[in-house]
């Protein structure tokens, strides 16, 4: 199973468009990623991320949305650990 996380766009950098990296925020651990597949991507968007690749831009509250329902399935999971 492949998992695409929701991270904040932190900084910005690059000029070409298939090289732009960008550090996004997973809550507080950040990551370099590769901006090339979301050129309107700004500053402060949300993006989904899959292994080093922002696949696209979500609104705010959808990506807050899904941030809250990893935090529940990881209060669930940590509930049922042995």
């Amino acid at each position: 199973m492949c998992l695409a996380v929701p991270g904040k766009v932190v900084s910005i950098s690059g000029d070409d468009p298939l090289l732009r990296k960008g550090k996004v925020s997973f809550g507080g651990v950040i990551k370099e990623v590769s901006l090339a597949y979301v050129p309107d991507v700004k500053i402060d968007d949300y993006v989904i991320v899959h292994v080093g690749f922002a696949l696209s831009i979500l609104d705010q509250e959808a990506a807050l949305k899904s941030l809250a329902e990893f935090r529940e399935m990881e209060a669930i999971l940590s509930e049922h650990q042995l």
